[in-house]
């Protein structure tokens, strides 16, 4: 496909979802989630289809010689198939906030004055790796009563055409235009410069993938992004923190699973009590294979754990996102130190604090600068699914519009409305 020919069907693309969205903003209730209820019941019924045009995807990148673990990120296995599906009911089963009106106050003049929460309209979805990502934003944009153009990495294009195919056919049986969720059937990478930069298609970008890819649609998008480039996540341990409560807790945060955004990747511990909790948390880390790159204090009282794996932080270490067993960890004097340090060397991500100080864990849920901050959990927990928001698209650490994981309300914007009874301004 040429340039020009490729430019024409991205444009092809974006008349039809224009087209699309405004019949989706209209639809009631029961269509969405009939539109969802058989998307859920059509992942079932293709398991066996789904899976053979998977195994394709898997096999290519096998003999491309990608890396296990993004290998692993491709299969689409029965587990994931109902995992999906269940999503798919789980959003069904959720109110629907399209057309509420909120804050309907009455003026001196006699009008009414409110809110309305509406789609955003078409969104643009560019992600990498795990196709069941197709299904999460299908099935918000349905919800949520928009229009859709989705582009998957080329490592998955036989799966997400097979999950792509099932979305249009519940679209289809619920009496909503197909149109609503399309997929960029082409692996030419050019199509995504001609969607990022097509205001007149897209309403709003949302990049799901490496910081590369991020920081490309970031720097060239001609229309809004949604995104977060790193998970440079804190755990900081107060002099008053439970100890018992700490290690277990920065533990999952660390090691639950090392390649999530949400994983810890800095520990910041209080002067008065990393004599008694660096040495255990660092065994625990040690006997996991977790190399901790700590500042000289926190090395001292590492020194002595048994097969740990140190090393000296130096100052990319405070910012880094490793998204691997490495953690680094620096001994602070008090509550503002670690403020100060999370604020300068942080993504914007998701922090937490461990303490039993009430005082300490509200200036620090005020004053740390993320989308997400935590007293007394994991890290770990900032997700959409976790957070009751049934999916996510993605995080955001923007301050506009979604902050935070991103699901149907993050996908939805507000109208003024204004309920009258012939008032005239005077």
């Amino acid at each position: 496909m040429t340039s020009t020919d490729l430019q024409a069907t991205i444009a092809h693309m974006g008349a039809a979802a224009r087209a699309a969205a405004g019949p989706m903003a209209a639809a009631g209730t029961a269509a969405k989630n009939a539109a969802l209820l058989a998307l859920a019941r059509l992942l079932r019924d293709s398991q066996a289809a789904l899976q053979a045009a998977n195994a394709l995807d898997v096999t290519a990148a096998e003999q491309a010689g990608l890396a296990a673990p993004l290998v692993d990120r491709l299969k689409l296995s029965a587990k994931i198939i109902e995992t999906v599906a269940e999503g798919c009911e789980q959003i069904a089963a959720m109110p629907d906030p399209i057309g509420e009106i909120t804050n309907l106050l009455s003026r001196p003049s006699g009008i009414r004055v409110g809110q309305m929460r509406v789609p955003l309209g078409v969104f643009g979805m560019i992600y990498e790796s795990r196709p069941n990502v197709t299904i999460e934003a299908a099935s918000l944009a349905i919800k949520s009563g928009n229009a859709c153009i989705l582009r998957g990495g080329s490592e998955a294009i036989h799966s997400n055409l097979a999950l792509w195919k099932l979305v249009q056919a519940a679209l289809a049986e619920a009496g909503l235009p197909p149109d609503a969720v399309q997929l960029v059937q082409t692996t030419d990478r050019a199509a995504v410069g001609f969607l990022i930069a097509s205001p007149e298609a897209v309403d709003v970008i949302i990049p799901r993938g490496g910081k590369g890819l991020i920081e490309r649609i970031s720097r060239e998008a001609k229309v809004p992004v949604i995104k977060h480039l790193d998970g440079n996540c804190h755990v900081y341990v107060d002099a008053s923190a439970d100890l018992e409560l700490a290690l277990r807790v920065t533990d999952n945060a660390k090691t639950q699973k090392y390649s999530p955004c949400n994983a810890a990747e800095s520990l910041l511990v209080h002067e008065a009590i990393a004599p008694a909790f660096l040495p255990r948390i660092g065994a625990l880390f040690a006997a996991k294979g977790v190399e901790m790159r700590g500042d000289a204090a926190a090395l001292a009282l590492l020194a002595g754990v048994p097969a740990a794996r140190l090393a000296p932080a130096t100052e990319q270490d405070w910012s880094e996102e490793y998204l691997a067993p490495i953690i680094s960890v620096k001994v602070v004097p008090g509550l503002d130190a670690a403020i100060a340090h999370i604020n300068r060397y942080g993504s914007h991500h998701t922090d937490a604090i461990l303490t039993e100080t009430h005082t300490h864990a509200m200036r620090f849920l005020r004053e740390v600068d993320s989308a997400s901050v935590m007293v007394n959990a994991s890290t770990r927990f900032a997700d959409g699914f976790e957070y009751g928001l049934g999916a996510e698209i993605g995080i955001s650490t923007d301050k506009f519009h979604a902050r935070g994981p991103v699901g149907i309300e993050g996908l939805t914007s507000m109208k003024w409305v204004v309920m009258g009874q012939g008032e005239i301004r005077a």
